[in-house]
């Protein structure tokens, strides 16, 4: 990117700012004309990172326009209307239309580029209707390098790309499907290329805390109750999957609920001095297709152990670890099972060690599962025609 002056931006939804780190990042002196988010606690972190934002409305219902085109603009609005892990209801959900908010946005104040993100789910909602008229109505020129002959009356006069990206095609190492929606203002250098994909190179042991409390570490009794419900819900075909990962695995897509956290992202890691921490959990029966059970990880990778709820083959695997004559399951020589740290899931979502934030665990992991991962955003900004 050719060095530039400052340039305007403004988001909705601005959550933890995964923006501004994107533009620090990327060294672009930038005015931020304006954020807003209505949550009390990611204000709080904004600020204690960033500084107070000259206008900093709380909803976007409220919020004035900016007379001035910006150069960016960025909106994620709520995805729970779209996510497949809610109950989908799309437009019927408040929080669904949204969009139609940022639309106007873009109507009035004619912005030089815009970037939507959203849930993958957005495209299959109400049979995939919700996304094309999200499509019809921001792509008043062009989509995806295909003129527009017969535009809608109100939509706006933009040539929009759009694309699925996984953050970990993108050097960071979690499955997180995003939808981006990139919009160019007509008299604008109307090419774009999407980033291109790396080969990932990072597993959770890179985003790994050296030294964890100990108030991470799954109890026997949670452990235990996990399993029930895996054998419960196997034996009934549901889809609660308790699945910790070892340090050479990639990260589950992150969630904001952190009562989720246990089981969307634990993974087995050294407790203690070897031999001196006894981590003998009782699984019950470990038949087949009713248990958890635990085996050595290949040893070509040295590490100690993985679960496998499914009963995969496992024949690259050395034998399980159980005492057939007790029916349980053990954990050897100091390994216990724990959920990823607030500082993990925020390394998960490329933000810097320098980023903190002044909330509580369960808010921070509601933080880092609600905003955008850095590193995307900012490879797309890098290849706007700025």
């Amino acid at each position: 990117m050719k060095k530039m002056k400052t340039i305007k931006v403004g988001s909705d939804f601005s959550g933890v700012g995964a923006f501004n780190q994107a533009l620090n990042r990327l060294g672009i002196n930038y005015q931020e004309v304006y954020a807003c988010d209505m949550d009390k606690y990611a204000r709080q972190t904004f600020i204690h990172n960033y500084g107070e934002p000259k206008y900093y409305p709380l909803n976007v219902y409220d919020r004035e326009i900016p007379k001035d085109s910006l150069d960016i603009y960025v909106s994620s609005p709520p995805c729970q209307a779209f996510s497949s892990a809610g109950k989908k209801l799309g437009k019927e959900d408040k929080r669904g239309i949204l969009f139609f908010n940022s639309l106007e946005f873009i109507q009035v104040n004619n912005p030089r580029f815009f970037i939507f993100e959203n849930v993958k789910g957005l495209l299959s909602d109400d049979g995939g209707k919700t996304f094309s008229e999200w499509v019809n109505m921001l792509g008043g020129k062009s989509v995806n390098g295909n003129p527009v002959i017969f535009a809608y009356d109100d939509s706006v006069p933009y040539h929009l790309y759009w694309k699925i990206l996984n953050a970990k095609q993108h050097g960071v190492p979690q499955n997180r499907e995003r939808v981006f929606l990139i919009g160019i203002r007509d008299d604008q250098d109307n090419t774009f290329r999407w980033p291109v994909e790396e080969h990932l190179t990072k597993r959770l042991k890179d985003v790994l805390e050296k030294e964890v409390d100990d108030k991470y570490f799954l109890s026997e009794k949670m452990v235990d109750g996990f399993t029930k419900h895996n054998k419960n819900h196997n034996e009934k075909k549901t889809g609660f999957i308790f699945e910790p990962k070892n340090k050479n695995d990639i990260a589950n897509c992150l969630r904001a609920n952190a009562a989720l956290c246990p089981t969307d992202n634990s993974i087995i890691v050294k407790y203690g001095i070897k031999n001196k921490i006894k981590t003998d959990f009782n699984y019950g029966c470990h038949k087949l297709n009713q248990t958890l059970q635990i085996h050595l990880n290949k040893i070509k990778y040295n590490d100690p152990l993985v679960l496998d709820v499914h009963n995969r083959s496992v024949h690259s695997y050395s034998p399980a670890l159980t005492e057939p004559h007790h029916n349980n399951a053990r954990l050897w020589d100091g390994y216990k099972i724990r959920k990823l740290t607030p500082r993990e899931y925020f390394r998960l979502m490329d933000f810097p060690d320098t980023f903190t934030w002044p909330a509580s665990d369960s808010q921070a992991y509601k933080q880092a599962g609600n905003s955008i991962v850095v590193r995307v955003l900012e490879k797309i900004i890098n290849n706007l025609p700025l």
